[in-house]
């Protein structure tokens, strides 16, 4: 079948897009920018990439006509967006103005177990998004899910996060609700079983793993696979409020995410309805076998796709790949360029890995403070690290930045900052081949946004005197350290 896939880029889509692709559909993978979607050459010759936005129905106008089926994986959970709601239903509302054009039977979406009556705002949006996408002539295919357990899923990683970092913990009474955690592995699967399905039309289904576990229990089987022992005390005194503020800086989350978790966290995510298993019998993993699978993903650095793949921090524009080059003109610039006689493709090897466990190889105490003080201020902090220790695309989020272009064959790696900041940085490194040698050069960029940014710059510059010049050397000068033995990577999050 030919396929629309919409969230192609997300942490979802980027999993189930190669499944799509050996089970011989044809797929069609909608994404904002183009730009900061990278397609597997394996995959190619059956993917088509479509630029479009589902709140710009204009956009929708030059997309194809002759799709038999779509996928639904948009949510704007964690986006920082003050009326998320509206901007949900209205997606799903272009989503299906556009479909009905179209020859498409059935679409799949992915929403949330959400069986209380008095639902969190984000699981009654979800709900809205259902009623939305049911209006369309498609048949309407839901797969409802509690806690999605898998390498790079930003549940695994706050709870990893969570339990690494704290041996003892004093949570919120939330941390008794009950839920039925999911593997990926199992989800990528019921989407792709319902797929084409006529008695799965106009059905809405509950997917599970087998364990039902309280948010307490899943902490400490964490720590129990992990070797780690953890003591966690639950006090009824923590709102809503100042558990997301707990959320927020301990882990990698933003304050956006973290607060739409606590409040659905406040529901019960069990299943109810296990009609599936009647259509389609399955086993799904255990937690215990979902979180080893997740540690084995990481320790092989096969970590395919991440939440940090998707736009939500709600500091960064959705049109940042437009600054891909560094402005000239109205911009304060730090420029180092020092000679090397290493082979070229050392010195690239180190820049491509600057962040996450390799750190920015100067000073890391200082960068670790700037994260602090991003996170105090709402920004994404330090803790995002790197979706992989070596491999780096663009659109990739590493600590607190963006890559708005990587180029191999170049030597050129280009950042854009995603902290809080009064106006725009750019971070950049080029290995300049010359007559007279090699160089490399570093070029911190900023552009001010008025008076505040000047007096930013200037207050930054006793940091990036000791900062930039070191920094630029060590890049140079690093050599990999040579270890006896493989230890699991700490690079998803600092």
């Amino acid at each position: 079948m030919k396929i629309l896939l919409t969230g192609a880029n997300g942490y979802i889509g980027k999993r189930l897009l190669p499944v799509l692709v050996e089970a011989q559909h044809e797929v069609v993978c909608l994404v904002r920018d183009p730009r900061r979607f990278e397609v597997p050459d394996s995959l190619k010759d059956k993917v088509q990439v479509v630029k479009g936005d589902l709140l710009n129905p204009e956009s929708l106008q030059n997309l194809p006509r002759d799709v038999d089926a779509a996928y639904y994986l948009v949510h704007s959970m964690g986006s920082g967006s003050a009326d998320f709601e509206q901007a949900e239903k209205t997606s799903a509302a272009n989503f299906i103005r556009y479909l009905n054009t179209t020859g498409a039977r059935q679409v799949v979406y992915l929403s949330g177990i959400a069986n209380d009556v008095h639902l969190s705002k984000h699981l009654t949006s979800r709900r809205q998004v259902e009623d939305v996408l049911a209006q369309g002539k498609a048949s309407l295919t839901v797969l409802r899910a509690a806690i999605i357990i898998g390498s790079g899923s930003a549940s695994f990683e706050i709870i990893r996060d969570l339990v690494e970092k704290l041996p003892v913990m004093v949570t919120p009474r939330w941390l008794n609700s009950r839920c039925q955690p999911i593997a990926i592995r199992d989800v990528i699967f019921y989407l792709t079983a319902v797929l084409g399905r006529t008695d799965c039309y106009d059905k809405r289904f509950e997917i599970g793993g087998p364990d039902v576990l309280t948010y307490k229990q899943m902490l400490l089987q964490l720590a129990k696979v992990r070797n780690l022992k953890r003591c966690i005390y639950t006090l009824p005194v923590l709102t809503p409020r100042l558990s997301s503020y707990w959320l927020y800086f301990v882990t990698s989350t933003n304050f956006a995410l973290a607060r739409s978790l606590v409040e659905s966290l406040r529901n019960d995510a069990m299943v109810k309805d296990e009609s599936i298993q009647q259509l389609i019998p399955h086993k799904c993993l255990s937690y215990e076998s979902a979180l080893n699978l997740a540690f084995t993903k990481m320790e092989q650095n096969m970590v395919v796709s991440s939440w940090k793949d998707a736009l939500v921090s709600g500091t960064i524009r959705l049109n940042f790949m437009d600054f891909v080059q560094i402005p000239e003109h109205g911009v304060l610039t730090d420029r180092q360029r020092m000679r090397f006689d290493r082979a070229p493709e050392e010195v690239l090897e180190n820049i491509l890995r600057i962040g996450g466990e390799r750190g920015w190889y100067k000073t890391d105490f200082l960068w670790e403070i700037r994260g602090l003080l991003d996170k105090m201020v709402g920004g994404v902090g330090l803790q995002r690290g790197r979706r992989h220790p070596t491999d780096v695309q663009a659109g990739d989020s590493i600590d607190f930045w963006r890559v708005l272009a990587v180029d191999r064959k170049v030597g050129r790696l280009l950042l854009y900052a995603e902290m809080k900041l009064p106006g725009e940085a750019w971070l950049q490194f080029r290995i300049c081949r010359e007559q007279d040698g090699n160089h490399l050069e570093q070029l911190a960029a900023f552009r001010p946004d008025g008076l505040a940014g000047r007096l930013y710059w200037y207050a930054m510059l006793p940091f990036h005197f000791v900062i930039f010049k070191g920094m630029a050397h060590n890049i140079i000068h690093y050599q990999e350290p040579l270890r006896n033995k493989i230890s699991p990577p700490a690079q998803h999050s600092r």
